[in-house]
């Protein structure tokens, strides 16, 4: 399985933005459907955004559209969440993940992931 390790968490206040960056161990990286979901306290792991393997297609939960920008860049073998605009709702702790193989961006969710992040955590404060 896929490595990755996500950094850039931190806390903010609303309105402030932060750079989540998800760096994975092979270049493998490149064929797979990835994305980004988040976990807040005493609620289920959800999806956030996702991007196909070659970049051109991007996904996004509707709470995060148009605040939230997700890339990739398979050379680097990374793959970021530029977020802006934050809100206290968005507090959370947040995981990269790659789908299973024949998963597309379009379809991700929890069921169809096959390598986790350890997560990295956001606080957005008022």
């Amino acid at each position: 399985q896929v490595q990755l390790v996500e950094s850039g968490g931190g806390l903010v206040q609303v309105g402030g933005s932060l750079r989540l960056s998800c760096a994975a161990s092979r270049r493998t990286l490149s064929i797979y459907a990835v994305g980004w979901f988040r976990q807040a306290p005493g609620k289920e792991r959800e999806f956030v955004a996702s991007i196909n393997w070659s970049g051109t297609n991007t996904y996004y939960a509707t709470s995060v559209k148009g605040r939230f920008t997700i890339s990739r860049d398979n050379a680097k073998n990374t793959v970021s969440l530029q977020m802006n605009s934050l809100k206290p709702d968005d507090t959370a702790v947040y995981y990269c993940a790659e789908g299973a193989p024949g998963t597309t961006a379009a379809f991700m969710r929890v069921t169809t992931i096959t390598s986790w992040g350890q997560g990295t955590q956001v606080t957005v404060s008022s």
